[in-house]
């Protein structure tokens, strides 16, 4: 496929799902723009490589300079904030956008985030904008905030990816563009090429390592040590994603092996060579240069993933961002880097995840570690594959492998009347993945406060939560759990969706997700076994009666939001466990007898 193939693919992707939108009579946003945004932002959201994201349009002026962003990810920290600024053609054909102009969307987001800082910018904005209580945020929080982006989305193809960096009240934000060119390497390539690491850019001069080439292995071999900086700067500029063939994600610095490594990069930092087992890496390419004194070191990672070191890594970044007194210019970290050469990408791929196992066998990690072939998720992708809907034409996509729905349409898309065929069958909207499955199932087990950590963290908690008790799935699923479980999900969405409406946004100004979440909840305690949730699959949908009764109880819902932390974000608020014992016990209207999927 061609780039201009994907970017006609995408903006058919993109009328289909405005079209879908209109028929609901459920269009969130007012514009072609924002569903664009809003698409792009759930992609970058997907990948890892930000928090879950909110379009929240708003544009204004201090004199002649104009301000605006078109949305935005806050972490739940509240330490990492990312700003999008959308830049938008709409057309047909593909169009460039020179540099200079994605520089000045930039400098938009720029502008509000210096504003917004300053404590200048919230005077501008009406108190009813949901826009508000983000600028109350980045002001009171702004010394806490420790990372910073602002990006530019654009169906349009730029050549540059990445602009310098500006300082803003004293802190440093990077620019970065997620074009149409980056966003087809991500969904129809290879989205590790993001991840790239250059050592004469970061210290100046090659990496000295010990090279070990093998032309008839599947892999070359370098072992080296990494200055602690760097693996700081790595986590901060890609946080989770290094980390996606690891087996664990943090576990915080409380652990025996965590608090050790904290200790020594603050009594012994010299010695954390010494100490430490140090990093499994993997990559896809690397180059190497001889330094000025003919020794040869690595010049170029490309495509890295942590394979091992998960804990050693971001125990270094929390670290040194909770305690400045930490200096990592004496810490260095021992790294074994496997660089890949088979061109093959499921030999590949399955290289990483060998690696990936094997490489942490000295802490017991079971298979079932390795999610994606977990197989609560291999029999989940099997019921999707072979259950139709009642109309018998059509079905829903679990997503086991990230990037598998377009694969598949790439894959037996080949003409446009076959790749339309295929979305008629399976619609973008009916596209399951892995963070969708644990965000719908654990609103439905009680947790709404543990679903608003979003994406990876509630997506490891539910795995743990299904080591820890296996009874909460059937094993091995059935078809009735499948039913019931896209059930739920029909459910979740027409809240979510009933309550983004542009008539809707005068009640619920922000934080859609989270009350679609506690609404679910509240639905599953007080109605349980009560709901047919097989009537629901077989409807596809719910009836009128049902929805006026979600409508009366999200309103509940906002009302105790606003109640227990008023002009706080909701995002953040719910992510209490004591939200949830407020919300679950609020007053809510009573049932009707007449609703067809009460029992």
């Amino acid at each position: 496929m061609t780039l201009e193939e994907f970017h006609s693919n995408f903006r058919s992707d993109l009328q289909t799902t405005i079209a879908e939108l209109v028929e609901a009579g459920e269009a969130p946003f007012p514009s072609e723009e924002l569903v664009f945004a809003e698409m792009v932002m759930g992609h970058v959201e997907e990948t890892g490589a930000c928090d879950a994201t909110t379009v929240c349009h708003w544009n204004g002026k201090v004199g002649n300079a104009k301000l605006r962003i078109t949305g935005y990810a806050l972490s739940s920290d509240e330490k990492a904030l990312d700003l999008f600024v959308s830049h938008y053609f709409g057309t047909e054909e593909l169009n460039d956008l020179q540099d200079a102009d994605a520089k000045a969307t930039a400098t938009e987001g720029i502008r509000f985030l210096f504003r917004a800082a300053t404590g200048t910018l919230e005077a501008m904005i009406d108190p009813t904008h949901p826009v508000r209580d983000l600028v109350a945020t980045i002001s009171s929080r702004w010394n806490d905030i420790d990372r910073l982006r602002v990006f530019v989305i654009t169906d349009g193809r730029t050549s540059a990816k990445r602009f310098s960096d500006k300082e803003v009240h004293q802190k440093m934000v990077a620019i970065e563009v997620i074009d149409i060119d980056r966003l087809f390497r991500n969904i129809a390539g290879k989205p590790r090429d993001e991840l790239v690491l250059n050592f004469i850019q970061s210290i100046g001069r090659p990496l000295p390592c010990v090279h070990v080439p093998d032309p008839d292995a599947d892999y070359e071999y370098a072992l080296t040590a990494i200055p602690g900086q760097i693996v700081r700067d790595l986590y901060l500029r890609f946080g989770p994603r290094l980390l996606e063939a690891n087996v664990r994600t943090f576990l915080g610095s409380k652990g025996a092996v965590n608090k050790g490594i904290v200790g020594t990069l603050r009594k012994e930092p010299e010695h954390f060579l010494a100490f430490n087992n140090g990093l499994v890496v993997v990559c896809d390419e690397a180059s190497f240069k001889r330094s000025d004194d003919g020794d040869l070191g690595l010049s170029v990672l490309k495509g890295l993933q942590i394979v091992n070191g998960g804990q050693t890594t971001s125990t270094i970044y929390y670290a040194s961002r909770n305690d400045r007194a930490i200096d990592l210019s004496h810490v260095m970290v021992p790294a074994k880097i496997i660089i890949l050469k088979g061109s093959k990408d499921e030999a590949r791929e399955q290289l990483i995840s060998n690696v990936a196992l094997y490489a942490n066998r000295q802490t017991a990690v079971k298979m079932s570690d390795l999610s994606t072939n977990r197989p609560f998720h291999v029999q989940l992708e099997r019921w999707a594959n072979e259950t139709l809907c009642p109309d018998g034409a059509t079905r829903w996509f679990y997503e086991r492998a990230d990037g598998a729905y377009n694969v598949m349409l790439l894959k037996d898309g080949t003409t446009s009347a076959k790749r339309s065929k295929l979305k008629e069958m399976i619609p973008p909207k009916r596209k399951l993945t892995k963070k969708d499955i644990a965000k719908y199932h654990e609103a439905w087990r009680g947790k709404p406060h543990q679903v608003a950590m979003a994406g990876e963290k509630n997506f490891v908690a539910f795995m743990a939560a299904l080591d820890d008790d296996p009874a909460i799935v059937p094993n091995p699923l059935n078809a009735r759990w499948y039913r019931e479980m896209i059930a739920k999900v029909i459910l979740f969405r027409a809240i979510e969706n009933m309550i983004k409406t542009k008539e809707a946004k005068e009640i619920f100004r922000q934080g859609w997700v989270n009350i679609a979440t506690y609404v679910v909840s509240v639905i599953s305690d007080r109605l349980g076994d009560r709901l047919d949730l097989e009537k629901i699959w077989m409807q596809q949908g719910i009836s009128g009666g049902l929805r006026d009764l979600l409508w009366r109880w999200a309103i509940v819902v906002n009302s105790e939001f606003n109640r227990i932390a008023p002009g706080q974000q909701i995002s953040e608020v719910a992510k209490r466990e004591n939200t949830w014992a407020q919300i679950r016990f609020a007053i809510y209207p009573a049932t009707d007898s007449s609703i067809k999927e009460i029992k």
